[in-house]
């Protein structure tokens, strides 16, 4: 996990509403069986302990509730001041990426949500500790971030199930994106989502029967996120309203929705030897934007030879020429809603019955489908 501390000049830290009898190191010591120092090495180095050893302690906190404070541990009942985000980094820190990767990997969906969060917190005089979780990371280290703050925003699926279960003990925690129901069984948190089922679905209905088309392909990603999953049911509900012929999966899925995947999503889903769609379907902006640059290597027009389209809303979708067609989803807003509920919690409602928010999402009709200007 890679921690990005963003600055700020916000209020010296205040007693905190809650009062808790929270496990220490020293009840996570006896309950595995190590000494105190075993126990604050598997937290703060992790590698340094072995694995057998790093995974009985682990477990031992887990089933403590414990979480390691970041500026004193054991003084529970202080607070830090600060609010915490912990959402997906795609990116390998391990391999040398060229200048135009690094602008394509950019988390311009997550950069909204931070913008929104950090606004929020300012004028609640919070501070913002933000988390790009790497898959696969060590555990300790998500701990370690909610050991830092108040309260905690995570993407759906970006912190293990039970890692979030051990934080909510402690303090209050917001979910961002995918349903409620079912959702590994964290309905008794806060939750913020969007419309995703209810803008793909209008969007493809707006293909279907406004443009006339009938040969659309969806392109998603290899690993659902449960946003995407609802955007592919969208897309499914009005093709079939629309009488088309379509599969239960994707036309195509990719590795990462990021703006070269868009282009190898053209690459074979234009190959000569099969028939070409009339529209492209892409399951979020970036990899959008990345089929319009290879369809005009092609030579193919946008929209007259393929009409294409995509799903967040990003500030660059309005940049590209044409202008993207695509389905804007508040981002600015999720982040300040969540913070609006984390500090609800810290002010006194920590009892009260979880909120799950979903907020509308807009349609927006540009050059890219033949609409307004191209």
């Amino acid at each position: 996990m890679r921690l990005q501390a963003y600055a700020r000049a916000y209020p010296s830290p205040r007693e905190s509403l809650f009062v808790s009898t929270a496990p220490t190191v020293y009840d996570v010591a006896a309950r595995s069986g190590v000494s105190i120092a075993t126990v604050s090495r598997v937290y703060r180095n992790p590698d340094s302990v072995r694995a057998e050893t790093r995974e009985r302690v682990l477990t031992a906190g887990r089933a403590l509730g414990y979480v390691p404070s970041g500026n004193a541990r054991g003084l529970a009942s202080r607070s830090t001041g600060i609010l915490g985000l912990c959402f997906p980094d795609y990116s390998d820190p391990d391999t040398e990426a060229t200048e135009a990767e690094d602008e394509d990997a950019a988390m311009l969906y997550s950069d909204q949500i931070i913008r929104g969060m950090e606004r929020a917190a300012r004028r609640h005089g919070y501070a913002l500790l933000i988390a790009a979780s790497l898959k696969g990371g060590p555990e300790s280290l998500v701990a370690k971030v909610a050991g830092r703050v108040d309260g905690f925003a995570a993407l759906a699926r970006t912190v293990p199930t039970e890692e979030l279960e051990v934080i909510s003990r402690r303090q209050p925690v917001v979910m961002l994106a995918g349903p409620r129901e079912g959702t590994d069984h964290l309905d008794h948190l806060d939750h913020i989502e969007v419309a995703n089922f209810d803008g793909q679905k209008e969007l493809t209905r707006h293909l279907i029967e406004d443009h006339g088309l009938r040969r659309l392909a969806y392109i998603g990603s290899a690993e659902e996120s449960p946003d995407v999953e609802a955007r592919f049911r969208g897309y499914l509900a009005a093709c079939r309203d629309g009488g088309l012929d379509v599969g239960p999966e994707p036309d195509l899925r990719v590795g990462m929705m990021r703006q070269a995947e868009g282009a190898r999503a053209v690459d074979v889903l234009c190959a000569s030897d099969r028939e070409r769609p009339e529209a492209l379907v892409f399951a979020n902006d970036q990899m959008a934007v990345g089929a319009l640059h290879a369809l005009e290597k092609r030579g193919l027009r946008v929209p007259q030879d393929m009409v294409v389209t995509g799903f967040d809303g990003i500030p660059l979708s309005r940049l590209v020429r044409p202008a993207l067609t695509t389905v804007h989803q508040p981002t600015l807003r999720i982040g300040e809603e969540a913070v609006e509920l984390l500090v609800k919690r810290l002010n006194g409602a920590r009892d009260a019955e979880p909120v799950s928010l979903m907020l509308p999402v807009t349609v927006v009709r540009r050059g890219s489908c033949g609409c307004g200007k191209r």
